[in-house]
């Protein structure tokens, strides 16, 4: 398990967007397979420090545990501040994400993340807490549906709870995913009718979009003034949260009077105006179809001081 056995999706973009130079302090804080850190080190870093809160992410990258300039912390990437602070360090110069399942977590049916290979129904990426098994098992129809429906845009979000209550206990993926088709017969042509059910217990169970938005502001707190943040997602509830905490923090949001000058409606922008997204390549997608739905979104920190934690974003 010494090597990184996947493909690291927009990996020369990302890299060009954190604009590694010798001696920067650089954190991975979705450790995977090690594929950014891995080539972030080719800049002479001074120090890399990869965040991952599932063990198995640890257990592929030990070989990367025992260089002098790596250190690996089993903390969610909403913990970012406290597991640096924990090792003596305040300030960052740049900050790379990947948000979502990973394809090591999907291709390892014992996980449970997939629908097409019969394992525990279970998708915890710490692999402890509650499992998706415990949720549907125990939630009440419109708590299922609500998941099903906010966080991976099923339609027949009702009929398909409905039909989980009506028919549970489930322990397997197997057993879920053959009850979803059941319910939406064919569904897309060349989309599985279980994808989006299975995406969204895997968000709710791992709260996904909640250590997005405490991610991203413990970035925004670490990074020195020129910093940059680096934030590949695959899901559009992920890319929109992205999108509207770059635009807002920048300055880029719209202004409810065109007459109303910025310094009137919030603090000042901690982030320089953010770099245009950008998507994979025809020729990446050929080769990692995974790589499809990605999107890169990136940007400069400012010196100004991190907003505060009360101040909402605007979506």
């Amino acid at each position: 398990m010494s090597a990184a056995p996947h493909v690291p999706v927009l990996l020369d973009e990302v890299m060009a967007a954190l604009n590694l130079a010798a001696g920067d302090i650089y954190v991975d804080a979705t450790l995977g397979a090690g594929g950014y850190l891995r080539a972030a080190r080719a800049a002479g870093l001074a120090h890399a420090y990869g965040f991952d809160r599932d063990p198995d992410a640890h257990a592929l990258n030990a070989d990367l545990a025992g260089l002098d300039d790596v250190t690996l912390i089993r903390r969610p990437f909403a913990e970012l501040g406290a597991g640096l602070a924990d090792h003596g360090v305040a300030a960052v110069d740049a900050i790379a994400f990947d948000i979502g399942v990973s394809s090591m977590q999907i291709d390892r049916a014992e996980r449970g993340f997939s629908f097409q290979a019969d394992g525990p129904l279970d998708m915890r990426m710490a692999q402890e807490g509650m499992s998706a098994a415990d949720f549907i098992n125990s939630a009440s129809e419109t708590e299922i549906a609500d998941v099903l429906y906010h966080l991976g845009d099923e339609r027949a979000s009702r009929r398909i709870a409905r039909a989980i209550v009506a028919d549970r206990p489930f322990s397997r993926t197997s057993e879920l995913a053959g009850l979803i088709r059941r319910v939406l017969g064919r569904g897309e042509p060349g989309k599985d009718p279980a994808t989006r059910s299975f995406q969204a217990l895997r968000i709710h169970v791992n709260d996904e979009l909640g250590q997005l938005d405490a991610g991203l502001a413990a970035a925004e707190r670490l990074l020195k003034p020129g910093g940059r943040l680096a934030v590949v997602s695959f899901h559009s509830a992920e890319d929109r949260r992205v999108k509207a905490f770059l635009r807002d923090r920048s300055g880029s949001a719209p202004a409810a009077s065109r007459h109303q000058p910025y310094a009137a409606r919030g603090p000042a922008p901690s982030f320089e105006k953010p770099a245009k997204a950008v998507r994979p390549s025809d020729a990446e997608i050929a080769r990692n179809p995974r790589a499809r739905s990605a999107t890169l979104r990136s940007a400069v920190r400012t010196a100004a001081p991190a907003w505060p934690t009360t101040v909402e974003g605007r979506a």
